[in-house]
């Protein structure tokens, strides 16, 4: 009987053929890919005729298709629909990968044939995307030890195979807390919870196998429990789990997992030469250097913790006028952050939630893609991995341009979270490939479903990213898509975000879930003006995440991560009220993989970049204005990774910005 993860894939769009495949495909059918790969590597690397771009780097590029496609099926059933044999085999391939890449990387006849092509470079005719290609592919091999010899090399490779362990170890654990932690309610502890929380609580009570309502620590459940449960003591309960997901003790607790794999990463960065790991992360990031990663931050975190402190003191005379005693406490901020903003902007979620459905806001995000850049979508039907999971075609002129997968509900076999990912990217070589993208989000299931505006905003985000990848248009697939600094992959998801807020897109698609009526424009008006409402809030909770990341990460290792923590936020003077967004055992940006290690602060760095490219649009008198959206395709969107990031935004913008524009948007300026 064939492996369907390896048959050739006679499907609409390319698709894998969910249906016909299980979870005992996963482990011969990854075996099978790894040996083909070796082979291939094996051919690259001993190849008898002088190293040149095609028979090497092409070489390179062309190889690993049966291992791509068998990882993008399980990463993402792994990510978005986990289950008992799933995580098994998730931490029987991480070592055996790691083993793979960094046996690749530590080939020295290969390492020596790209050493020949990048000596040969000026005299061998290559295109500038192939010489970035060349640049890219030698210098990946640097960092992850290539010249290394001896002792050495086979340390780098024992701790790139621990390193996999400890990430999925840490991302299961952190899995397990969120999904084995619920709290009852009853019909005592129902009071202040608008129609549209009990109804995502039934929902969530239902997959848990309870008669009632619950609260789980999905945070699209848990934030609108936070806002408006008029018990305070059921929200310290519903808080004190959220914020303990990781360090509950026993077989899930992440501090020791932390420890380790920040004391392996700076072992890594040491020999590799580099003073810290933040150095070697940084150093091929817009960034560049720890010590401008810091002076960002520091410039928005004064201004944040000044706003959020006077609001403290707003929430606290609040708490007191109910006869509350004592300090405002975390569990309390967002209770009385949603009162504060329906009596300054007379703005209520629960009325505002059901002008925000769901699906209208898919066709809003669509809508804004057409307009901008000619997308069409159509809905199609095709065997996907959940029932939840929905596709559409993308076209342009009536060409196929990518299928767009969207899997939009909270459950417990998904982690937490929203991301975007390419289970196929977009690539011009060996064979022209058009892109499948996904976006993945948590929010509450409902009938109808509807979202918060955060959730909207999420939304938008996450489509920005997949837009960056359906709208690539390069040769290879190493430079395709969302392959580009850290620090600059998050400017396309969050300028996107910036079409939410565009008045005629919600007063053509914030329509009421029962009457179909578009939101009143004073309604509208208002939910606008307050768009920098608890800005200091949410800054101060992030920027403290994005420092503490960085301390982590450059000097020496902690012995003990949380006391480095502690000690971060006391001199930063946290205030008391507010907690990181991510503490260090639920942190997977920066555990689950190194992604986002020493990176955390790239969505302000991004941030910085979005505020000023969105004023393009303004500036043209249109946001939707036909030229300023080509220029943006043009420099950014299609680009992928073919250039340096910065040489990119000043294609766009003809400059690099300041943070002026950052403050300005978070309502943070002087």
């Amino acid at each position: 009987m064939t492996n369907p993860l390896l048959d050739a894939w006679r499907t609409p769009f390319g698709l894998a053929p969910f249906d016909r495949i299980s979870d005992e495909d996963f482990a011969p059918a990854l075996d099978a890919a790894l040996e083909t790969h070796k082979a291939e590597i094996a051919a690259i690397a001993d190849n008898g005729m002088p190293a040149d771009f095609a028979n090497t780097i092409e070489a390179l590029e062309a190889a690993g298709r049966d291992l791509d496609r068998v990882l993008s099926v399980f990463f993402t059933v792994a990510g978005a629909d986990s289950n008992p044999r799933r995580e098994e085999l998730q931490r029987a391939f991480s070592p055996k990968l790691a083993a793979h890449y960094a046996e690749i990387t530590a080939n020295k006849a290969l390492f020596a044939r790209i050493e020949a092509v990048w000596a040969g470079r000026d005299t061998a005719g290559l295109t500038s995307e192939q010489h970035r290609v060349l640049m890219l592919t030698r210098r990946g091999f640097l960092r992850s030890g290539a010249a290394l010899t001896g002792a050495a090399d086979a340390r780098m490779k024992a701790i790139k195979g621990r390193l996999a362990e400890l990430g999925t170890a840490f991302t299961q654990n952190l899995l397990a807390d969120e999904r084995d932690w619920f709290m009852d309610l009853g019909e005592d502890d129902l009071a202040g919870l608008p129609d549209f929380v009990l109804a995502a609580a039934r929902a969530a009570g239902a997959e848990k196998g309870r008669d009632g309502p619950v609260v789980t620590l999905s945070r699209s459940l848990i934030v609108p429990f936070l806002q408006f449960s008029d018990r305070r003591d059921l929200r310290e309960r519903a808080f004190r789990a959220w914020v303990a997901r990781g360090e509950n003790g026993g077989a899930t607790d992440n501090r020791a997992i932390a420890a380790e794999i920040l004391a392996l990463r700076r072992e890594r960065a040491a020999l590799l030469g580099y003073d810290s790991f933040a150095a070697y992360k940084l150093e091929t990031e817009m960034a560049g250097t720890p010590a401008a990663v810091r002076d960002l931050l520091m410039a928005v975190w004064e201004p944040a913790k000044a706003r959020a402190e006077a609001d403290a003191q707003v929430l606290e005379a609040m708490m007191a006028e109910d006869g509350v005693n004592g300090p405002l406490e975390p569990w309390d901020w967002r209770y009385y952050a949603e009162r504060r903003r329906k009596a300054d902007h007379d703005l209520d979620e629960a009325a505002l939630k059901p002008f925000l459905q769901l699906d209208r806001m898919i066709d809003a995000a669509f809508a804004c893609a057409n307009r901008l850049f000619g997308l069409e979508f159509r809905a199609v039907d095709l065997p996907l991995y959940h029932p939840d999971a929905r596709a559409w075609e993308v076209t342009r002129q009536g060409r196929h341009v990518a299928l767009f997968i969207g899997d939009y509900f909270a459950r417990g076999s998904k982690r937490s979270g929203a991301w975007c990912s390419a289970m196929q990217a977009q690539a011009k070589f060996p064979e022209v490939r058009a892109p499948i993208v996904i976006n993945v989000c948590n929010f509450a299931k409902s009938d109808p479903a509807l979202l918060s505006w955060d959730d909207a905003r999420t939304l938008f985000h996450e489509f920005g990213h997949a837009l960056h990848q359906m709208l690539s248009d390069v040769t290879y697939e190493s430079i395709s898509g969302t392959s580009v600094a850290r620090d600059f992959v998050e400017l396309p998801s969050q300028l996107y975000e910036h079409w939410l807020e565009v008045p005629q897109v919600l007063a053509e698609f914030a329509t009421h879930a029962e009457t179909g009526e578009a939101m009143p424009q004073e309604m509208l008006q208002r939910l606008l003006a307050a768009s920098t409402f608890d800005m200091g809030f949410q800054t101060v909770e992030y920027v403290s995440s994005a420092l503490v990341d960085l301390a982590f990460h450059e000097g020496d290792a902690p012995a003990d991560p949380m006391d480095l923590q502690a000690r971060v936020l006391d001199e930063l003077g946290m205030p008391r009220a507010i907690t990181m967004r991510h503490a260090t055992p639920h942190f997977a940006h920066v555990f689950a993989g190194d992604g986002y290690s020493s990176g955390y602060y790239s969505y302000m760095w991004s941030e910085v970049m979005d505020a000023d490219a969105f004023a393009a649009f303004h500036e043209a008198g249109d946001p939707f204005d036909p030229g300023t959206a080509k220029a943006l395709e043009a420099h950014i969107l299609s680009t992928g990774g073919s250039r340096e990031a910065e040489e990119l935004y000043s294609a766009f913008r003809g400059r690099m910005p300041g943070v002026e524009a950052l403050l300005k948007g978070r309502g943070l300026a002087a």
